[in-house]
This record gives C-alpha cells, sequence and structure tokens, in this order.
C-alpha cells in the first residue's frame, strides 16, 4: 500500500505528535510520518520524533529577518523529504498566506474548541468564562484566517462542574489524541477531500445519537 507521506511541524513536548507517530506505526495506516520540523532547538517532540526512527529538522524562526523567509526554509526541507501532506501539531508560529497556498489543502491543524467558538488562545479559560456545556477540539484545514478553514473532524467533551482549567485542558487533550489520527487517516486516504470550502466525505459513518450534558435523571 502506497502511503501518504507527512511532514508534522512543532515547536514544543509534541503529544499530538506521539498520537500521529503511534497511529501511523499500524501497517494499514493511510499516512507515514517522513519528518518532523521545529522551530524550536532541543524540544521533546524532537526526541519523540527520533525514538521513532523519524528524521528531526530544526529551523530556528529567529534566525530569518521575515516570516516569509522562514517559511520558504520550512518548505524546502518538507519538499526534500517529499512530503505530500502537512500536520500542525502545537506549532506555535502564525503563517502567512503565502505558505497557506504554497500547502493549500494539504495543511492541517488541530485546536483546542469546537470551531467556529475560541478561536486563538486561552480556549478553556474563556470556555468556562462563557459557561458552555460542551468543549472540545477540531481538526480543519489552514486557511490565512487563524483557525478558519473547512473542518475536517470534531471531538466533543462535558464541561463538568468543578471543572478548572487544568482539568478542562486534560479532557480536551485526550480527545485531541483521538481526533488527530482520525483525522489524518481520512486525509490521507482520500476519504476527506476539500471542495470549495467544505470537507466531503466517502465511505464514512458519521456518529449516531447525540450527546447531552447535563445527562438528565
Amino acid at each position: 500500500m502506497s502511503r501518504t507521506r507527512v511532514g508534522v511541524l512543532v515547536s514544543g513536548r509534541g503529544s499530538n505528535l506521539q498520537a500521529l507517530l503511534d497511529a501511523a506505526r499500524a501497517p494499514d495506516f493511510p499516512a507515514e510520518i517522513v519528518v518532523v520540523l521545529s522551530n524550536i532547538p532541543g524540544v521533546a517532540a524532537l526526541d519523540r520524533a527520533a525514538a521513532a526512527g523519524v528524521a528531526g529538522e530544526v529551523v530556528p524562526h529567529r534566525d530569518f529577518a521575515t516570516r516569509p523567509a522562514f517559511e520558504r526554509e520550512v518548505s524546502a526541507l518538507l519538499e526534500d523529504h517529499g512530503v505530500e501532506l502537512v500536520c500542525q501539531a502545537g506549532f506555535m508560529r502564525v503563517v502567512t498566506g503565502g505558505f497557506v497556498d504554497r500547502w493549500r489543502d494539504r495543511l492541517l491543524n488541530i485546536h483546542p474548541s469546537l470551531l467556529p467558538a475560541f478561536p486563538g488562545l486561552d480556549t478553556h479559560a474563556r470556555a468556562l468564562r462563557a459557561g458552555v456545556a460542551l468543549h472540545g477540539c477540531s481538526v480543519h484545514f489552514v486557511r490565512e484566517t487563524v483557525d478558519e478553514g473547512p473542518i475536517v473532524g470534531q471531538a466533543a467533551v462535558p464541561v463538568l462542574p468543578g471543572d478548572d482549567t487544568e482539568a478542562l485542558a486534560a479532557r480536551v487533550l485526550a480527545a485531541e489524541h483521538r481526533l488527530y489520527p482520525l483525522c489524518l487517516g481520512l486525509v490521507a486516504s482520500g476519504r476527506a477531500r476539500v471542495e470549495g470550502e467544505t470537507v466531503i466525505y466517502s465511505g464514512v459513518t458519521g456518529a449516531q445519537g447525540m450527546l447531552l450534558n447535563p445527562a438528565g435523571l
């Protein structure tokens, strides 16, 4: 089976990277992680890549005078590794329209909220302040506007009585680790594709029923 070659962009500890690496170990998974690229040297995500036998690259963003210059180097390294699809996994850089255009409909991101609710930072604190009953995470194709773009999949978790940001963040992160590999698999296999600004699925069964919070009597 020919597998889609994936590059992962990271900036930190790499827990979502680890979920992708774990999924890609399965021989029937439709994607393989061929390179992990960090804009910060020495992060734990690079250690995770090395432990999995995946190439690691470092492109310090501070070495470049402009964002486009940094992104050109990132793209060149990704292309050197034959990357077909890019995943942002805790990549703490806002990419320019030029980078988005270069990888259009081949660039995925995971965000810790049920988009379009709570784009940007501090999503868990904002969810708690808003008093929502459900929170979660979204995998989407990247567009120039931050945290916008066609949504591939979402996972919802309940907001529980007494939650603080740490407890809610941990529940969402566990959902992220399930959702991102699932969505990567759908895109890499061609079962999720973009038409216009909407994701179209083939051979995929939707969730049944509903999630209620509170659960009732």
